[in-house]
């Protein structure tokens, strides 16, 4: 591979990261210098798979074939096959040098291919299901970069990457049914308490929709909380970093447990909040 070519790779996905808005930095100069690049490059990946399943007005046929077309060249880069794609120049290269498991890869995509194709989630097992494939592969990406990914580890970080989905899913539940006609919420769970899909659409606060969310909060809450050690676990920028995610993940869960005469609005952090979940990340290492 030329050393121009896969530099200019390099430099598109990093551009890509750092010039999309997302809940928490991406490739963050938190993060340890040798660890920025790889990381926006795995970013690169997702961010363009996400397009592909939810931008513009393709088809569900044509977002599916774009998806496949990325898995088919993933299975290129497995075979050590060059591929004409920036993205995939400068992904074959983070993953023959860091040793990545390519299967995590593809559990994106399948996460990718469900946004498509799946608009419900009977029980809550499915919901996790989801999480397992599009939240849990980049935390365990992250470990495998640092040379971190021990059985405890993986758990750890499943348990953190799985909240940080949900806790995603409970301040966007509003959105989620306008823009993509997706609900996250367990149906088996809304059926429990009371609340119906014209309740959400409606954005109708009222015990029944409280109680509902409050159990999703507790429950993300506690599965944060299980994960939580491995902020201490892993040392140096990339803890601290780790901790920051966290600790803003809890602080989203806080503001939404506030929101009880408005269960579905979207909470922001002040720079208040901000401030608090900076004091916290330091004070915990």
């Amino acid at each position: 591979m030329n050393k121009e070519t896969l530099k200019s790779a390099y430099a598109e996905c990093l551009h890509m990261a750092q010039s999309h808005y997302e809940n928490f930095p991406v490739a963050s100069r938190l993060l340890p210098k040798h660890l920025r690049q790889p990381i926006a490059v795995i970013y690169a990946f997702a961010r363009r798979a996400d397009d592909f399943a939810d931008e513009g007005d393709l088809s569900n046929e044509e977002r599916i074939a774009k998806l496949t077309d990325f898995g088919n060249k993933l299975e290129l880069v497995e075979q050590g096959q060059e591929v004409d794609d920036t993205t995939f120049i400068a992904l074959a290269d983070v993953i023959k040098q860091h040793q990545l498991p390519i299967s995590l890869f593809h559990d994106l995509l399948t996460a990718f291919k469900m946004d498509v194709t799946k608009t419900r989630y009977a029980n809550f097992g499915e919901v996790m299901e989801y999480c397992r494939y599009s939240a849990n592969p980049v935390g365990r990406l992250l470990l495998h970069l640092n040379n971190a990914a021990s059985p405890q580890n993986l758990g750890y970080s499943d348990a953190i990457c799985s909240a940080l989905q949900l806790t995603n899913f409970l301040q966007d539940i509003s959105q989620d049914l306008d823009e993509s006609d997706r609900i996250y919420i367990p149906l088996d769970e809304m059926e429990q308490y009371g609340v119906s899909e014209e309740d959400i659409r409606n954005k109708i606060t009222n015990q029944a929709s409280r109680d509902l969310i409050q159990f999703q909060i507790q429950r993300t809450r506690k599965l944060m909380q299980s994960g939580a050690p491995l902020g201490k676990v892993l040392k140096g920028r990339m803890g601290l970093e780790l901790r920051l995610t966290i600790m803003g993940g809890s602080r989203i869960l806080y503001k939404l447990n506030q929101q009880q005469n408005d269960v579905f609005s979207r909470p922001r952090l002040s720079k208040w909040d901000i401030g608090w979940v900076i004091w916290k990340a330091l004070r915990a290492k």
